[in-house]
């Protein structure tokens, strides 16, 4: 299903699930269109708006981050007609806030984290945030030797051969500057150089370019360097990746990010002479409204300001997520508004049954970008109604053929935010929400949360595997990238197997994938090699391609049996809880009963709370859920995992459990570090734990430890055995 217009706060659990199921089909083609191929259908601010509303999904829903989750993924593949480039150190991107509220949130767990009070000693640096393309240059004893984008954050494309063109951009650095030195960067094309380009093309009678960031990236990405020398692209340096000496050992040229950023400076690279330094959130808000007060006079694009805390070792100290800083991020300028006419409802069907209304409008243009479809979240949400029975749009309900005003920009983009009653046609009828599957025809119903009474938001078709949009989703996840991931066998591929009525082609479930091999070898009828989009050799290279996942990591094979709530997150934690599939399984039927060692060593798991648990255990209860996976049992081998290979460390593979009052660290940083050791961190102490780490008040994980016979330690003792 789309996003939801209601607070995070106001969703059932099913209802984020879907939420973050289509954000992060979305966000990934949006992430090919823009990354990758410089063809993007939504703003930045769209955009941007949407991963905001994931990350506030998984903020308040960890046990539902999924394998796939944006907040897992910088940019895209790289371009396959450049040679790739592994970037030494990864190119992670920033997260964004929006309001000034956001900025305080920010800051105040940059000190909530350091474990220490809010009181403007933390300095942070403030910039524009350049609307251009990323690039990380590499010198190796003073000279250029490669350039690259981006790309996915680890491998980008090898542009050196066009950056070379770029004249703001040194060659040579100075003598006497380390081995190594990665600048990184962004490239961007002013204002000024764009539509000069755009009236030569208009004199030439050609096409004009749209916009300034995609002309750059677009020119940044020619195979011939000499057609990006003609398009004046323009160089900012603000960060770095290695920088090491000629003995391989790291090297700080500064104890400042600004100051860092200033030696460049100094090397000849172009910096923003808008960057500064400031305290107080005051002060950082009152920048950021001057620099946008600014904004249409600055000779290039901007769509933001980006923070971060100025000190490398307090940067060193709050450390990485799983693809952003915690030390910076990036508070971008709202969007617009436009109003356009609502033509039709459609209604969708999801993996998990969700139906889902889809908007169809009348093509808009906001802020640049044509809009033909917005979310309508529910049934609810179209009669005006909340997610705890409050009046939407002052009890307005959206109708077919209403005049409605579409948003880019906030918690929700594009979204439809009220309707214009002056403009509603007099015949219009309010919209019945189907009651049946409009797949499969099925019973659709909204089901009432045994713990809490309220009825679902959504409401799902009761057909399951009978319903077929259900069961090809399915199919569909069990393929996907960060499950099997088998190679030529994508969308179109499986809905074609899946509507085959050919006993040698169908394939219906899983298992049946890794059947049709030696089912074409045993039919006369169909062979899939003569039928139009196949042929000999990509029959072959498909069957090899299945073939290669016969034997597939565990927490990618729990990952694809597509348990509600269970993503890549939440699979890997399992994986490296139970360590074997066959551990999984029997753990699984222990919980069972929600009682006993099994039910609590299964919520023990950091991440894992009842919620995800429940699934879990619902799952495994299913006969028609066991009888798949004993048929794809026979045809395939989840590995088992692998121990934790951090060299040196005491606590690699470990359990470890922090209670009380900690006092020589946060207990973010406690967690951040021994995860970066090795260590499982367990939110509930069992059979299965290595250490307690106890503080002051530790009360009844301190007396289960000691029952349970687990060594305990202080936090000092802690420091001592991790090396401090």
């Amino acid at each position: 299903m789309p996003v939801s217009n209601r607070a995070v706060s106001e969703l059932g659990v099913d209802e984020a699930a879907a939420e973050l199921e289509f954000l992060a089909r979305e966000l990934a083609r949006h992430d090919t269109l823009y990354h990758g191929k410089d063809m993007p259908e939504i703003s930045d601010a769209d955009y941007d708006a949407l991963k905001r509303r994931n990350d506030a999904l998984e903020a308040a829903f960890p046990d539902l981050v999924r394998a796939d989750s944006p907040s897992r993924k910088v940019g895209s593949a790289p371009a396959s007609g450049f040679q790739q480039v592994t970037h030494s150190r990864p190119m992670l991107s920033l997260d964004n806030v929006f309001s000034d509220g956001d900025v305080q949130d920010f800051i105040a767990s940059v000190y909530r984290f350091l474990g220490r009070l809010p009181d403007g000693s933390i300095t942070f640096t403030a910039e524009p945030k350049i609307d251009g393309l990323s690039m990380s240059i590499r010198y190796e004893r003073g000279r250029m030797v490669s350039a690259a984008t981006r790309g996915d954050g680890t491998v980008g494309e090898n542009v050196t051969a066009n950056i070379r063109t770029i004249k703001e951009i040194p060659q040579v650095l100075p003598d006497g500057v380390p081995d190594v030195v990665e600048v990184r960067g962004e490239v961007y094309m002013s204002k000024p150089d764009f539509a000069a380009l755009n009236a030569l093309m208009l004199a030439e009678g050609k096409p004009t370019y749209v916009n300034p960031r995609n002309t750059a990236a677009g020119s940044l990405r020619q195979l011939d360097p000499k057609m990006t020398a003609t398009r004046k692209l323009r160089f900012f340096a603000y960060a770095w990746g290695e920088i090491r000496d000629g003995a391989g050992n790291d090297v700080r040229l500064a104890e400042t990010q600004f100051d860092t950023v200033k030696i460049f400076e100094k090397w000849g690279f172009p910096v923003n002479p808008l960057m500064t330094r400031l305290n107080s959130v005051d002060d950082i808000i009152a920048h950021y409204r001057e620099i946008g007060l600014q904004r249409a006079e600055l000779p290039y694009d901007i769509d933001g300001v980006v923070y971060k805390v100025d000190s490398l070792q307090l940067q060193g100290r709050l450390g990485f997520r799983s693809r952003s800083p915690r030390w910076a991020t990036a508070h971008k300028f709202p969007a617009e508004q436009a109003m356009t006419t609502l033509t039709g409802i459609d209604i969708q069907v999801g993996r998990t049954g969700a139906l889902t209304p889809v908007a169809r409008l009348v093509p808009v243009t906001v802020g640049g970008v044509v809009v033909t479809n917005a979310t309508l979240h529910n049934e609810d949400y179209i009669r005006g109604i909340g997610n705890s029975g409050e009046l939407l749009r002052e009890g307005r309900d959206i109708r077919i053929g209403d005049l409605v005003i579409v948003q880019r920009a906030g918690d929700v983009i594009p979204q439809i935010v009220d309707v214009v009653m002056e403009k509603r046609p007099d015949d219009s009828d309010p919209y019945d929400f189907p009651k049946t599957c409009p797949v499969c025809g099925s019973h659709a119903v909204r089901e009432v949360n045994e713990k809490t009474g309220k009825m679902d938001a959504v409401r799902r078709c009761t057909g399951g595997f009978i319903c077929q949009a259900q069961a090809i989703e399915h199919l569909k996840h069990f393929v996907s990238r960060d499950a099997y991931d088998i190679e030529g066998l994508g969308s179109k591929q499986i809905e074609f197997f899946f509507n085959s009525e050919d006993s040698a082609l169908q394939i219906r479930t899983a298992p049946e994938i890794f059947t049709l091999r030696a089912r074409q070898d045993g039919s006369h009828l169909t062979k899939l090699e003569n039928i139009d989009g196949f042929g000999k050799v990509s029959v072959g290279k498909l069957f090899s391609a299945i073939d290669a996942r016969r034997q597939i990591a565990l927490n990618r094979f729990i990952y694809a049996l597509g348990i509600r709530h269970i993503g890549e997150t939440n699979a890997k934690l399992l994986a490296r809880a139970y360590g074997t599939y066959e551990a999984f399984e029997a753990g699984m039927k222990e919980a069972a009963s929600y009682t006993g060692d099994g039910w609590n060593e299964l919520n023990a798991i950091e991440g894992i709370g009842e919620v995800v648990a429940r699934a879990l255990v619902e799952f495994y209860k299913e006969p028609r859920n066991i009888d798949v996976i004993s048929r794809l049992l026979t045809e395939v081998t989840p590995l088992p995992m692998e121990a934790p290979t951090t060299s040196g460390s005491p606590v690699a593979g470990k359990t470890v459990v922090f209670t009380g009052s900690l006092e020589r660290f946060t207990r973010d940083e406690a967690k951040a570090r021994a995860e970066s050791l090795g260590a499982k961190v367990a939110g509930s102490v069992s059979k299965k734990t290595d250490y307690v780490v106890a503080g002051p008040g530790a009360g009844s994980k301190l007396d289960k430890a000691r029952e349970l016979g687990v060594e305990v330690m202080t936090e000092d003792d802690w420091l001592t055995l991790i090396g401090g």
